[in-house]
């Protein structure tokens, strides 16, 4: 047995037998692998050698580091400097002190205004080159209408905002010059694959091109406005901040130039809601320039079919903002063209359209040949009507009446919620114009909410004359069925006439004129002569504090009124009629006692300065005569009140009539020198100056005393 010790031992001699542990079946000899790696290295040794004369690299030894097997140094090697970089470096460092040494030379302020002149000069020069071979030739030539709309992006700082204004108005004037009067609509699948000839698919290619430049023009344009409304800078940073409400007013100036010139062409509808919003915009300028905008469009949309568009968007917009809007937005209703006779309902008023005979009619009333011949004439007329693409007057009548109910909901919306707006003045307005026009159900609730309104108390004299004026409105027309006292509303006005001035109130003389027109004249039969005493006596009393204008204004009016009712003639007597005394504070007509009180004021009026004043004033003393001495000129008799208080404004600050100026025969002698003075004053100014100057200290006083012994 052995020892542990010894078995250990011996299993390391075994390992170390090399003839015990290889492998006796292999012939090869032991030290086989050491005679193979002698032979590569023998290869090795008789391969060629090349001399190479690289330096040898120097080290540079760096902070040892720490590791779990130990430290570990860190080496690393010195870079070596290469002499050929180094002369290309140097060169370099040369090349840069010359460009040092010869700067560019800046240029002066007249020099840069010169070159930029000179840019300014070339970019107008072939805008304009383009804009006259689009409009030589616009179906050859629309491509180059892109070539144009690429200015809109100049980048060159010194002339890009003002070539981007001149590219916005001149494709704005050529899109109003080249779009055809129709509406271009995408072509179907169906004619897309239809044959057609070369003229057919070159005016094709043209709408085409011209409706996705008009588009992109209009995305163009929107951008310029966002981007200002957002202060919102570009990246390029080519346009100021400053510049961008002068590029956004040039293109606000062409949306409404394009909103009234092409209300029929494609995205008039997309403009219109790019416009409206800006009716309410914080700049003033803008929100008048679209107010204006669509003022104009309404004056010249006969059909109405764009109107509606732009009263939507309105109505809508007033709505969503919770009626906080510019009164501006809804005095543009006042401009729309819309008739009494348009929106009646009376069958009679609506001609029915013809209508064809059926075939069974025909068969039953007309022989084979009258048969043919019937047929031949309604293919002529609908070819004929189709030819004349004349818009009947029922759609026209079906447009107006819609129109007219958005209208009439937004002012009812306004009266119910926000009565305390500053719109209430302009919804009074707008109801006054268009009252006879309201359904005759909401006479009474209208009424009600009127008079309500006056006794609130909360109304300006101008807010409370615009429901005087609706109310009269709606019982003139359709209300004269409805059993309904407007007295009331006539001893309001009476009230507010004393309210009227030549200061800031003269501005109401024009609605108090069309009241008395509608509450007196028209309404001649149901007014008393108590009534028309009264106005008639308060009228000459206002005609003595306000302006000339209104003065002739009033004076016509009780003209008239003298006219309508003629036993008021006796104002002009100093007899009394009647019991009682004139109240002139009292605010009822009815019982101010007017019978008992003449006409005094005017005989001051016939004092007046304004001639024509003077003239009115001498015509109703005489009794307002139609013929004699005292008559008016025809100019003056045939006007109404209305017209003459335009005519006679003094709006511009000029006398109307001019003053006429007094020219003497005779020249005076003109007097110069000292003969204006006293002889007295005369012989004292020359004796002063006669004396000889000394050097007296200045006492006033004493040479005063001394000039008056």
């Amino acid at each position: 047995m052995l020892d542990e010790d010894d078995l250990q031992l011996m299993k390391d001699l075994g390992q170390r037998a090399s003839f015990l542990t290889r492998d006796l079946s292999s012939s090869e000899p032991v030290h086989a692998k050491k005679r193979k790696h002698e032979h590569v290295i023998d290869k090795y040794e008789k391969i060629p050698r090349t001399l190479q004369y690289a330096p040898q690299k120097e080290l540079i030894h760096l902070l040892p580091i720490k590791d779990k097997s130990g430290i570990i140094p860190q080496t690393r090697e010195k870079p070596v400097l290469d002499s050929n970089q180094d002369e290309e470096d140097q060169e370099e460092l040369e090349l840069e002190h010359e460009i040092i040494e010869d700067p560019i030379r800046e240029l002066t302020i007249e020099e840069h205004l010169l070159e930029r002149k000179k840019k300014l000069q070339e970019k107008k020069l072939h805008i304009s080159a383009l804009a006259s071979a689009i409009l030589s030739d616009p179906e050859s030539n629309v491509k180059k209408l892109k070539e144009l709309r690429s200015m809109l992006m100049e980048q060159d700082p010194d002339v890009a905002v003002t070539v981007r204004k001149l590219v916005i108005i001149s494709l704005m004037e050529l899109f109003k010059d080249i779009t055809p009067s129709y509406k271009i609509r995408p072509l179907t699948e169906a004619e897309k694959s239809t044959k057609i000839r070369k003229e057919t698919q070159k005016l094709r290619e043209f709408e085409e091109g011209l409706v996705s430049q008009y588009k992109f023009y209009l995305e163009n344009l929107e951008q310029m406005v966002k981007d200002w409304k957002q202060r919102k800078l570009k990246k390029s940073n080519v346009v100021s901040l400053k510049a961008y409400k002068g590029l956004a007013e040039v293109a606000v100036k062409s949306l409404c130039e394009l909103l009234v010139a092409l209300p029929h062409f494609n995205f008039h509808n997309n403009i219109i809601v790019l416009i409206v919003p800006l009716m309410n915009d914080v700049s003033k300028s803008i929100s008048e320039m679209c107010c204006e905008a669509v003022k104009k469009l309404f004056k010249q949309d006969k059909l109405g079919q764009a109107s509606l568009g732009v009263i939507k968007v309105i109505s809508g917009f007033v709505k969503g903002r919770n009626y906080d809007v510019r009164p501006e937005m809804l005095r543009t209703f006042l401009y729309l063209r819309i008739k009494e006779v348009e929106v009646k309902k009376d069958t009679e008023d609506i001609t029915k359209p013809k209508k064809f005979m059926t075939f069974k009619e025909k068969r039953k009333n007309l022989s084979r040949m009258q048969r043919k011949w019937k047929k031949a004439e309604e293919k002529l007329e609908r070819e004929l009507r189709e030819a004349e693409a004349s818009e009947s007057s029922e759609k026209k009548l079906k447009l107006h009446t819609e129109t007219l109910n958005i209208v009439f909901v937004t002012y009812f919306r306004i009266l119910k919620k926000a009565q305390r707006s500053p719109l209430l003045p302009v919804v009074l307005e707008g109801l006054a114009k268009f009252a006879h026009l309201i359904n005759v159900e909401f006479f009474d609730d209208l009424l009600v909410v009127l008079h309500s309104l006056i006794e609130s108390g909360d109304l300006s004299y101008q807010e409370s004359l615009h429901c005087v004026q609706t109310a009269f409105h709606i019982l003139s027309g359709q209300g004269d069925v409805l059993n309904i006292d407007p007295m009331k509303f006539y001893t309001h006005l009476y009230k507010t006439l004393f309210k009227l001035h030549a200061g800031a109130t003269s501005e109401g003389v024009a609605i108090v004129l069309q009241c008395l027109d509608v509450m007196l004249t028209k309404r001649r039969k149901q007014v008393s002569q108590q009534r028309a005493l009264a106005f008639i006596k308060r009228l000459c009393t206002l005609a003595l504090h306000v302006l000339p204008n209104a003065s002739i204004g009033i004076l016509a009016t009780n003209r008239i009124l003298m006219h309508t009712f003629p036993k008021t003639d006796l104002l002009l007597d100093s007899e009394s009629q009647g019991s009682g005394v004139f109240l002139p504070e009292l605010d009822e007509p009815e019982y101010c006692n007017a019978q008992n009180t003449a006409l005094w004021e005017l005989h001051v009026l016939r004092r007046h300065f304004h001639p024509t004043v003077q003239r009115f004033a001498a015509h109703l003393i005489a009794g307002a005569p139609l013929d004699g001495s005292d008559a008016l000129k025809p100019e003056l008799s045939r006007r109404s009140a209305a017209e003459l208080f335009e005519t006679y404004s003094m709006a511009a600050m000029t006398f109307n009539p001019p003053v006429e100026t007094l020219s003497t025969k005779r020249k005076d002698k003109v007097l110069q020198g000292d003969s204006f003075l006293n002889e007295d004053l005369n012989q004292l100014i020359e004796r002063h100056c006669n004396t000889v100057a000394t050097q007296w200290p200045l006492d006033f006083a004493s040479c005063l005393e001394t000039s008056l012994r």
